[in-house]
């Protein structure tokens, strides 16, 4: 799931260098905080948040197929 995040982020920003992925591990789920340049952030969250949506989207899709419950969180 980590490498999943890493790639849509680094496909969508300026600054691929500046994407961060860290995982932590909750009682029911699994916590994946990206994080992106301050300049990218617009790019990753999307206008209304589209963006972002997709994201958690394509991650829960692949979560369930693994049947984990997976959070993404921008930072």
């Amino acid at each position: 799931m980590k490498d999943l995040v890493e790639i849509i982020a680094k496909s969508l920003v300026d600054n691929p260098d500046a994407v961060e992925v860290k995982e932590v591990a909750g009682e029911q789920s699994l916590i994946l905080e990206l994080k992106v340049a301050p300049e990218d952030m617009g790019k990753v969250i999307g206008k209304q948040g589209r963006i972002a949506k997709a994201i958690r989207t394509v991650v829960k899709a692949a979560a369930v197929k693994e049947n984990k419950r997976v959070v993404v969180e921008i930072i």
